[in-house]
């Protein structure tokens, strides 16, 4: 007899969103175009209107090629937050500091759009956002999101491992870091606010940019990534707080040296460079023991490492007893 042993993320099939039913919704949505992709969710708290969200950036010219292979080992364990949720309850600091900043953020222009590889590789290339992605393999993964504010959603997104990124970028083999660096338009209304540390910057160990789980994301709900989720590239690290989930990625330096991240430059007693989920260690203002669903506003246990335990805990075994103590804030 088989028996099959979950791993910590996982929970019962009866939990989830069934395959059929996210099946028929994408090809709804597919058929539909951007009027037919908001879709009203039981729970959902907030309608949104078909015509006041753009699902698909009309300029990204990669539209052709979602949606893509969905990759089945990776499942996000719970239903699926509706779209509605997904695109319109955002961080983005670009373009403001509010939750609803998805209206502003339509102003980013995603083309013409270029990223670099520099620091510690053979050699520093610039190279045009559609030509990266049509050079990566694509794949859908469903994966939980937990912002260090305490709430989380679990969405489709699209797009492709990191390790790809790095084997495309050929570092150096002292490169213990990589540092990712957003966007700088003096345009965008947030970088009017100069007591931040602009431009945005977050950084993970090479090990952790190996892992099988970091993915960089170029797409959502079967389509381009919208802007306001980080378009045109962003990164997701599902065991970490969202915050180190890096949008709007222009800047991938290898380096030898820790980078210090947006948030910890400007508040590093709260905003620590390791940010793994832990429900035992609170921010300095408020409880991690539990989350918050969007669309239903359930509240539910926070998991170690978001559940994601068993991919990444073995990264922080040898951890120095320095770090130890903000391994998760």
């Amino acid at each position: 007899m088989l028996i099959k042993r979950r791993r910590g993320w996982e929970l019962p099939e009866a939990a989830a969103t069934p395959e059929s039913v996210y099946l028929n919704r994408r090809q709804l949505l597919a058929a539909a175009g951007i009027g037919g992709a908001v879709l009203a969710a039981s729970g959902a708290t907030r309608p949104v209107l078909a015509q006041e969200v753009n699902y698909a950036p009309e300029d990204d010219p990669t539209a052709d090629l979602y949606p893509v292979p969905r990759n089945t080992a990776f499942e996000g364990g719970r239903p699926l937050t509706s779209y509605e949720e997904a695109a319109t309850y955002n961080n983005f600091y670009e373009y403001g500091s509010h939750k609803q900043i998805w209206g502003a953020a339509q102003d980013l222009q995603i083309r013409p759009w270029t990223v670099t590889f520099d620091g510690l590789v053979e050699e520093e290339q610039t190279v045009d956002i559609d030509t990266l992605i049509r050079a990566m393999p694509l794949e859908e993964r469903v994966y939980r999101h937990r912002c260090v504010e305490a709430w989380a959603m679990t969405v489709p997104w699209s797009g492709f491992q990191m390790s790809h990124l790095i084997d495309y970028a050929r570092p150096l083999s002292g490169a213990r870091y990589v540092r990712m660096e957003t966007f700088q338009d003096d345009e965008a209304p947030g970088f009017r606010q100069f007591w931040y540390p602009w431009p945005y910057v977050e950084g993970l160990t090479m090990e952790e940019a190996n892992n099988e789980l970091t993915f960089i994301v170029t797409g959502l709900y079967g389509h381009p990534v919208p802007k306001q989720n980080g378009a045109p590239l962003r990164l997701v690290t599902p065991w970490k707080y969202g915050f180190k989930s890096i949008k709007s990625l222009v800047r991938f330096t290898f380096t030898d040296e820790r980078p210090i991240g947006f948030w910890e430059e400007l508040q590093a007693s709260e905003y620590g460079f390791w940010a793994n989920v832990n429900p035992e260690v609170p921010h300095p203002r408020w409880s991690q023991a539990y989350e918050r669903l969007l669309g239903t506003d359930e509240r539910v246990p926070t998991q170690l490492y978001n559940g994601y335990g068993d991919y990444v805990a073995h990264m922080y075994t040898d951890v120095s007893p320095a770090d130890e103590a903000r391994l998760f804030m």
